[in-house]
């Protein structure tokens, strides 16, 4: 085919972004979409005038939740064989020794101590929860501002103001791009998480509104994470990597580094470049009076969320109609299409694929009336009453259901059946942990990392988070041997 000077001219135009030419649009042809809001500077320059002081009280006091939760997490996961790894690779690769890592002796530079607290926080599946997009919001954004506390001290106000800030701008942009995003294969945590981590940090290191504006074009030349990747050491990569990138994109920021300030939101920005849906109003509307944070939720399972309503009702059913493994000849389930897509493996072969099935989450909530991280592990994976009882579970599509929901009815070997149905499980926003649960879940993650004592004090650090003198003292309190 041969092209004329007219039709070149009209691709490079094309090509540069420019209108083409040619005839105008025929009769009856949409026209364009209205132009978005400039989100990226409404949210910059939101960032660079929040505080603590505009924050309402409940705000903070799910801020300090989230935090524990976190800090709990981190110290939980911090041995792990994935943990060990990753310090192992990067030890030798490391900068000057910045911050610590929770459990542990080792100090990194910033970006790789953000990175692998952020990993650890992650590994057992068992962080916080913004139910409406499934974004894990707390591990990039703490991970990030935790190491930058270790190297310039910040107070504990201007601390939980950031992670609020990071939360909120993560939480917001996954709306507005949620489910469609998702659905494409997207590990969300992994592709808002930078935005939230950046923003943060930009609060923290005092960046005027243009300089934070290119954090967050920064942020989104850096998204990260395919769902491919759950069940394997590589999920915890993601939000770790978030963390780092964030962090990275705040620095160079504030050195002049520039970048688009409209890259969130123009033709071939991040959220037209990602996702099919862009709801611009989720990012804008309420933006400093209503909080995403609010929403978070802490898990009670060390599994992925949408198990949840499963092993609670396994758990009721077990406890209250005392029934045991062996008396059960079938376990049915009626789950939402979500459950099969993402806990689909029928047969998991470590603890990590067994945070992805549901077989495994039912069998192991009957034998060992618990979903925590030991239910989880090679061990349980492996054993075999569990296997057992596993290929008695069948789960099945069922029009109706949320994702939030289960229907289960168990056939018990003597032709009986009992019958739960869970709108709402434990851990959830209409039925969320107590402050009594979350340090019941805090002390349980740190057995056997720190000494109780140590553990405690860590704990109570969390509990008086806007009262400290500096933040990055957390840090340093939950290192192993201090």
């Amino acid at each position: 085919m041969t092209l004329n000077r007219r039709s070149l001219i009209g691709a490079a135009g094309l090509a540069l972004g420019a209108p083409a030419i040619g005839p105008a649009l025929a009769e009856g042809t949409t026209p364009a979409k209205a132009p978005p809001p400039p989100v990226t500077k409404i949210l910059a320059q939101w960032i660079r005038q929040s505080s603590y002081e505009a924050l309402p009280e409940a705000v903070r006091r799910e801020g300090v939740r989230s935090f524990l939760n976190w800090v709990g997490v981190a110290i939980g996961g911090s041995h792990h064989e994935t943990l060990d790894i990753a310090v192992s690779a990067l030890q030798p690769f490391s900068g000057p020794p910045q911050a610590g890592l929770f459990g542990r002796t080792e100090r990194f530079d910033i970006m790789n101590a953000a990175f692998l607290n952020g990993v650890s926080s992650h590994i057992f599946d068992f962080d916080d929860t913004h139910l409406k997009t499934i974004i894990h919001p707390a591990g990039p954004v703490a991970s990030a501002i935790l190491a930058y506390a270790e190297m310039k001290p910040v107070s504990g106000r201007d601390f939980l103001n950031a992670l609020v800030v990071g939360i909120e701008v993560e939480c917001r942009l996954g709306n507005a791009v949620y489910p469609n995003h998702y659905d494409a294969g997207w590990h969300i945590t992994g592709t808002c998480g930078p935005f939230g981590a950046a923003a943060a940090v930009a609060r923290l290191m005092g960046l005027s509104e243009e300089q934070t504006a290119y954090a967050l074009g920064l942020a989104a030349s850096q998204p990260v994470g395919l769902r491919e990747s759950f069940g394997s050491m590589n999920k915890s990569f993601n939000p770790g990597r978030a963390a780092a990138n964030g962090l990275f994109a705040a620095i160079l920021a504030a050195k002049g580094f520039t970048s688009s300030d409209r890259i969130i939101e123009v033709r071939r920005g991040w959220a037209q470049t990602i996702s099919t849906k862009q709801d611009w109003s989720q990012i804008t509307e309420g933006l400093g009076t209503r909080y995403e944070s609010q929403l978070n939720t802490y898990k009670p399972f060390a599994c992925g969320i949408v198990m949840h309503p499963t092993i609670d009702a396994a758990i009721q059913i077990r406890d209250e109609d005392h029934v045991k493994p062996e008396d059960i000849a079938r376990v049915d389930l009626k789950v939402h299409p979500l459950v099969l897509e993402l806990t689909g493996k029928t047969a998991p072969r470590t603890g990590l694929e067994g945070k992805f099935s549901i077989y495994h989450a039912a069998a192991v909530a009957f034998v060992e009336g618990a979903g925590g991280e030991k239910q989880f592990s090679d061990r349980a994976v492996n054993d075999p009453r569990v296997v057992a009882l596993r290929r008695k579970v069948h789960p099945v599509v069922t029009p109706g259901i949320d994702a939030a929901q289960v229907d289960m009815t168990v056939t018990l070997t003597d032709g009986r059946t009992i019958h739960r149905h869970i709108v709402h499980a434990i851990g959830s926003v209409e039925k969320p942990m107590s402050d009594a649960q979350l340090e019941a879940k805090f002390k349980d993650l740190a057995d056997g990392v720190l000494p109780a004592a140590q553990a405690a004090r860590v704990m109570g650090m969390c509990w008086s988070l806007p009262t400290l003198e500096n933040a990055g003292d957390v840090a340093r309190a939950g290192v192993q041997g201090t």
